[in-house]
């Protein structure tokens, strides 16, 4: 059988879905009078996939082309989702490295590429949306074998075929076009892949070897272990172990064998190795566990994964407004959703206090972000602590995560921007003119001093700035970054907000509510323009009188309302504060509602 199997790798936005678009139209995977063939992002299936506009889980398609099934492996570009890529690149023996044109090689260019030569992939540099006005196609291949000199391990790996792209349009060139417009088409990509990525290795009469790298779920089938066969073959009710890298054995039988063909899985009466494919039948399968033959079996290397960086608490809803508006409580079903989502996400981690919190850990704050939207769009109701960086002590020493940020600003906010990471404790390591106006400043700062920061960056660059991090290293802990917010406005009282008692709100600084927004006393309902927390009754009406008429009511706040997004709300946080998240709001309040307890509570710690 001729196949390839090939990852396609990229930091977030460089175009890695857009390609595996025009690889599955142009490789007539579709009719012409099937949807998908005018659709864009195909593979993005995921709600939250289409309203971010990136990729958060691998997918795995196949596409057929000239004789030869290329099986492709679309990943996140984003650092907080690198667990997906880890876990996933283990299928390929090669990949696509996709780099934008204009930003050229940026923090997750550097990651994905280290794994991918970590595994001794095969990578074939493709260099993006070249029609760009401010591309540096030259520079950007610059940049790019510098990045390989550092990473390579060996001589082979320095050597890598170069495709231009405009992944967009669906063109592709062996050489960069003088004339961007001329038509083209993907073939010199297919053509790539058929020439270097090597066909997997094919031993289809030994004893198989399989490990699981990916789960799948769906009502009809049930839990589907996914991954790639190493060596021999697998057929449906095929008895097999299945080893558990603690060492545990069970014996199981594999009920259906899937292989992917376009967007979907097709039940096949045996699979040989190299072939990636969806086994049913195995429950207890996890991600790391192998699958081997009863009579030889065979561990495969267990999936190693960078740790997590972020924590939060998290538990049920206990404000005065709980049970309103989700349908799922209890500590009990918020543990039986975390315990499924471990299954499947492996770069997060639970662990339950001796007090029976609920400590979950992440990679950051949009890997955690994207989880607990998940949970209140299925009818939750929860609440989380402020995020807490995760140590580590070696040799007696506390040690921080530390991260590279990257920022691409307009030259007019340098300044503003480099004194905002000072100010966090952040130092520069270099600075570079990406075009007249603007350039490139990279940093080195630590998680807790990068918290929350992502909203104030781009307040101060008006929005322009564009951000990105990644895990660089553990440091010896430093001093404290100082407070990103100053006091809060709680509500004094449990109402409807209303316009009058908003205006005053607004007096002190800006509101996070609207006029009939329901709030509840001890509830977070803007920041305060000073360093002290105001209780203010904004559900107070003004008094009618026979010279006000109840018209005046209506007169319009004097500020708009801030809405935060969940990000920016772990952002807010402070230690003494809790975000409540329901399938219909985001509320900030104190950890201690009472106004009484607040204060006792401040005395003892100021003692």
């Amino acid at each position: 059988m001729n196949l390839r199997n090939v990852a396609i790798i990229a930091h977030v936005d460089h175009g890695k879905t857009t390609l595996v678009d025009g690889l599955l139209k142009q490789s007539k995977t579709f009719r012409t009078n099937e949807a998908e063939i005018n659709q864009e992002r195909i593979l993005d299936s995921n709600d939250q996939e289409k309203e971010r506009g990136i990729t958060i889980l691998a997918k795995n398609t196949a596409i057929e082309y000239q004789g030869t099934k290329i099986n492709i492996i679309d990943t996140p570009g984003h650092a907080d989702f690198g667990g997906e890529v880890e876990r996933t690149l283990n299928m390929a023996d090669g990949a696509l490295l996709l780099v934008d044109a204009q930003e050229g090689p940026m923090p997750q260019t550097k990651f994905v590429l280290k794994k991918a030569l970590e595994a001794n992939l095969k990578v074939i540099v493709v260099i993006n949306k070249i029609d760009r006005k401010t591309a540096r196609v030259e520079k950007t291949l610059s940049k790019i074998g510098d990045l390989f000199l550092e990473l390579a391990s060996s001589d082979e790996q320095l050597e890598f075929p170069v495709l231009y792209a405009i992944g967009r349009e669906g063109k592709a060139w062996n050489q960069q076009p003088i004339d961007v417009t001329a038509p083209s088409d993907l073939a010199p990509i297919f053509a790539a892949i058929l020439e270097n990525i090597p066909a997997p290795a094919q031993d289809a009469e030994g004893p198989l070897q399989f490990l699981v790298s990916a789960l799948d779920w769906d009502d009809f089938q049930g839990k589907y272990a996914i991954g790639r066969i190493t060596r021999g073959r697998v057929t449906p009710k095929q008895q097999v172990l299945l080893l558990k890298p603690n060492g545990s054995k069970e014996a199981v039988q594999v009920d259906k064998v899937y292989v992917n063909k376009g967007l979907h899985r097709v039940e096949t009466p045996q699979a040989l190795a190299g072939e990636i494919v969806a086994l049913t039948g195995i429950t207890g399968a996890d991600i790391s566990d192998t699958v081997t033959a009863i009579d030889k079996p065979e561990a495969l290397p267990v999936i190693e994964l960078t740790e997590p960086t972020l924590s939060i608490s998290i538990g049920p809803n206990t404000s005065p407004f709980k049970g309103r508006e989700g349908k799922f409580l209890t500590s009990r079903q918020i543990l039986k959703r975390i315990e499924k989502e471990l299954q499947t996400n492996i770069a997060m981690r639970l662990e339950i206090t001796s007090a029976g919190q609920m400590i979950l850990s992440g990679r950051g704050e949009l890997h955690l972000t994207v989880f607990l939207e998940n949970l209140r769009r299925e009818g939750f109701e929860i609440e989380v602590g402020r995020p807490q960086v995760i140590t580590k002590t070696v040799d007696e020493e506390e040690l921080e995560p530390v991260e590279e940020l990257t920022c691409d600003v307009e030259n007019d906010y340098l300044g503003a921007i480099q004194g905002e990471i000072g100010r966090r404790r952040g130092t520069l390591i270099s600075q570079e003119q990406l075009t007249d106006n603007s350039s490139r400043l990279v940093f080195k700062i630590s998680t807790r001093g990068l918290l929350g920061s992502r909203n104030t960056l781009l307040t101060l660059s008006k929005g322009t700035a564009v951000l990105s991090s990644i895990f660089l290293c553990y440091e010896k802990i430093g001093a404290m970054p100082p407070e990103n917010r100053k006091g809060v406005l709680l509500a004094a009282t449990t109402g409807k907000a209303t316009t009058y008692g908003l205006r005053v709100a607004q007096g002190r600084g800006v509101t996070f509510v609207g006029p009939k927004a329901e709030v509840y006393s001890g509830m977070i309902i803007g920041a305060n323009a000073r360093e002290n927390d105001i209780e203010i009754n904004v559900c107070k009406e003004k008094r009618l009188t026979n010279v006000r008429s109840a018209a005046e009511e209506t007169i319009v706040l004097p500020h708009a309302t801030l809405e935060l997004s969940m990000e920016q709300c772990f952002g807010f946080l402070a230690k003494d504060e809790l975000l409540e998240i329901t399938p219909q709001s985001l509320r900030m309040r104190k950890r201690l509602l009472d106004h009484t307890a607040r204060v006792r509570t401040a005395r003892k710690v100021a003692k």
